[in-house]
């Protein structure tokens, strides 16, 4: 945060939603750097002798504790404790392409830029800068997990639905009355050009307006912030995402509200929305109540007991009385 006018992006989690959720779990500050998993998530080998994991999104992950063990499923939306040996089976991302990684203490590698985001257009942050691959091996701040209860989320963290409401401007005057009306009134679908920089949609063409002070699809170049979305010549939107470029000249006709900008980064090309104006009152008012229902969630997380209700690991750990006296 703070370098765009440098023309660094402040790049960060597509869905901040899910790494603070897997943060908590893990007891760590919400901000912490975690492992943004779209599509396909890694097998993990743990080398320390214990770590503690938390994911959250769609998965449906396994760990094998032993070369000749067989995966068996976990859970999801809740912390796990990984000893030495384990392979943690990350598995699909289901019906959406974002879930997320934590580990308890987050991960040992050099900040850039006061981040640990990764910016893989310009190869920097994060680990070397890019995509993890086959054979890296992540540094842990910690060695050992501390002991304590694991957590889950009491309930799915509703991230609402029906259209994603934006913001008009801050060139809406640069389009028709009626291309304002067909972009609020249209379906759009999220097409194959997706990642972390943003979302080209398909659908019907919004037209510019033909005046001679607001007229065509170019501007001056100024400032592009989170979910602003642009409308090239071609006449579709195109929604700018977390690794977005800093400037832009082509006129934005809205910008996203932040309160669904988790949403649009856990969608999959071919997925379909809608856009509904509100106000600037409006989107902040919508904002602070998924802060607020946020941290309720989090003070609501609960107990997270192994299969049959006992965790014999942590049983064993304490002193058992070894006989019964008459």
């Amino acid at each position: 945060t703070g370098f765009m006018a440098l023309g660094m992006p402040t790049a960060g989690a597509m869905d901040r939603i899910g790494l603070s959720l897997a943060n908590a779990l893990a007891g760590n500050p919400l901000n912490c750097a975690g492992i943004e998993i779209g599509v396909m998530g890694p097998d993990l080998l743990v080398e320390g002798d214990s770590v503690r994991v938390a994911l959250t999104g769609p998965l449906s992950p396994s760990l094998i504790e032993g070369p000749d063990a067989q995966p068996k499923p976990i859970e999801t939306d809740r912390s796990h404790l990984l000893k030495r040996g384990h392979v943690l089976r990350v598995g699909m991302v289901e019906g959406s392409s974002t879930a997320y990684l934590a580990v308890a203490g987050g991960f040992a590698v050099p900040p850039f830029m006061g981040s640990l985001s990764t910016y893989s257009r310009a190869g920097i942050g994060g680990f070397h800068g890019r995509k993890l691959a086959a054979g890296d091996a992540l540094p842990l701040t910690r060695a050992a997990a501390p002991t304590r209860d694991e957590r889950k989320l009491a309930q799915p963290f509703d991230y609402g639905s029906g259209p994603v409401r934006v913001v008009w401007g801050p060139q809406d005057d640069y389009f028709s009355a009626d291309g304002r009306q067909i972009f609020t009134s249209s379906e759009y679908r999220v097409s194959k050009e997706a990642d972390r920089m943003g979302i080209r949609f398909e659908g019907p063409v919004i037209a510019h307006a033909t005046s001679v002070q607001r007229g065509g699809a170019d501007i001056i170049s100024d400032g592009i912030g989170p979910g602003a979305i642009q409308v090239p010549g071609a006449g579709l939107p195109i929604v700018l995402l977390a690794d977005r470029q800093t400037v832009g000249g082509y006129p934005k006709i809205a910008t996203v509200a932040s309160v669904d900008l988790p949403r649009l980064g856990r969608l999959l090309p071919g997925s379909t929305v809608r856009f509904a104006a509100v106000t600037v009152e409006e989107a902040e008012a919508l904002r602070r109540d998924q802060e607020a229902r946020l941290q309720r969630a989090i003070a609501g997380f609960v107990t997270a007991r192994p299969p049959g209700g006992v965790d014999l690991v942590r049983l064993y750990e304490e002193n058992l009385i070894d006989g019964v006296v008459y």
